[in-house]
């Protein structure tokens, strides 16, 4: 009998197929396997579910178990951060036209061009460059690129980089890298957050491709001495690359205006909800220069004019001199499948927001994370790395003097329906025993309250205990 949800299962449809590939029976396919690699015992699986309504509640049933940041206050970021959505973002990306279309095909392609060409434009406008990419899977991606299109940009081999940029973006990049060039860490103040210029400065040469650095950086502070550091790196003839929070720009200064040549980041906080796997896209922006556009690996949508005089149409830029859809062998980077849902997604967060939506936004981000980190640097046994350094939307809480560790506290603070923060004392060096707490705008000063009192009771509790 054929099964409900496998397509061609039918015997006849299946003898069929048998057929035209000449084959007697689907044993025959299996035939190249070795027979010591072959189970001989039927598969330990469950009682098959026929019916639709019966797997459907199997299924939620399991899903139940989950805990999401949608059942608890969460103040966990570190890359990818609870933000508000607003209901249009998610009704423009399930139409049929953008959630399906795949690679871009006359058949499937119904305005996707002309809103990919939309995001782009409003994230130019927001980081103040002229070319924007078709969004890299994430974030970590979108970093190793623009540390790829450098290196061939410079023709160079030493790449520096902030020592605090995230852990899992750090190894990204030395798994994406490490053929073409050497990355060299560069030494982070942990009381200010800042680099160490003197060490760029001297670690600055001829052999330097240049220096990626995160602004704010993934620790939250904000790095005061941009332009400095990119005249540094600039003089030695190498390049500024800069990670950067869009939803901060705002309030901060685009990179490119202290000197950077290649900008990138994550779109997750422009109207993206936090998913399993999901909800990541990188994008990379330059100025409107040949050496950097040719670079780009992914699809760069523009405007041209078509063959009816005064018709405007939607296309590819340099489709087949830069992309491995063109000539695979000669593709700057292999591209597989990128993240556009998002790209429209933004586009239309942005198109929302606008230029006093985004200050207003970052401006309440910055305010209610200053008021977290005196609040919580209140709280004895407590202190708040950098607290006099301008932060947004994260910081970090050393717990070394509290008596707990930081799993501990994570661990209470959930049992209060509170997602605390990413514990850093395992991921980044010098941090052992630290919280990344995050602070968006969906957080109110009665939520900042709730965690500051959960943090305050915990820890007496824990005192009295220990006595």
């Amino acid at each position: 009998m054929s099964h409900p949800y496998i397509p061609n299962s039918h015997p006849a449809i299946q003898r069929k197929m048998l057929e035209t590939i000449g084959a007697h029976s689907i044993e025959d396919l299996y035939g190249a396997i070795p027979d010591s690699l072959r189970p001989k015992r039927p598969m330990n699986l469950p009682e098959r579910i026929t019916s639709e309504q019966a797997l459907r509640r199997h299924v939620e049933s399991i899903l139940e178990n989950n805990l999401s940041s949608r059942d608890l206050l969460c103040f966990k970021g570190a890359g990818c951060a609870p933000h508000y959505v607003p209901a249009v973002c998610d009704e423009v990306n399930q139409r049929s036209e953008f959630l399906t279309a795949y690679a871009g095909e006359p058949y499937e392609d119904h305005g996707r061009f002309q809103a990919l060409f939309e995001y782009a434009s409003l994230m130019g406008e927001l980081l103040d460059l002229d070319v924007v990419g078709i969004p890299t899977f994430d974030w970590n991606q979108a970093a190793s690129t623009c540390l790829r299109m450098a290196q061939r940009i410079t023709g160079r081999n030493r790449m520096l980089v902030s020592e605090t940029v995230s852990p899992e973006r750090m190894s990204t990049m030395h798994n994406y890298c490490r053929s073409k060039m050497e990355i060299v860490a560069v030494p982070c103040d942990q009381e200010t957050g800042l680099m160490d210029i003197d060490f760029i400065r001297s670690n600055a040469s001829e052999s330097t491709i240049g220096l990626y650095f995160e602004n704010p950086g993934f620790l939250g502070n904000i790095e005061t001495r941009t332009k400095e550091l990119a005249d540094i790196i600039h003089d030695a003839g190498g390049l500024i690359l800069v990670g950067t929070d869009p939803i901060s720009l705002g309030v901060l200064q685009p990179p490119v205006q202290y000197g950077a040549d290649i900008t990138c980041g994550d779109l997750q906080p422009l109207g993206i909800h936090m998913q399993q796997g999901g909800g990541q896209s990188g994008f990379i922006a330059t100025k409107d220069e040949e050496r950097f556009v040719e670079q780009y690996p992914s699809r760069l949508f523009s405007v041209t004019t078509t063959s009816v005089p005064g018709e405007w149409g939607f296309g590819d830029v340099l489709y087949d001199e830069r992309t491995s859809f063109g000539a695979r062998e000669k593709g700057n980077e292999f591209v597989g499948t990128g993240t556009a849902l998002w790209a429209i997604t933004a586009g239309v967060y942005l198109s929302l927001m606008g230029p006093k939506g985004m200050r207003q936004i970052g401006r309440v981000i910055l305010g209610r994370n200053a008021y977290a980190m005196n609040k919580i640097a209140s709280i004895s046994g407590l202190s708040v790395r950098a607290l006099d350094h301008p932060h947004f939307k994260e910081f970090v809480v050393d717990f070394s003097n509290s008596g707990m560790s930081a799993a501990e506290v994570n661990n209470k603070l959930l049992e209060r329906e509170i997602m605390g923060g990413y514990d850093l004392s395992s991921r980044l060096s010098g941090y052992d025993q630290c919280l990344l707490f995050c602070i968006t705008e969906i957080h109110s000063i009665e939520d900042i309250d709730n965690l500051s009192d959960s943090l305050t009771s915990i820890l007496s509790n824990a005192t009295t205990q220990s006595k």
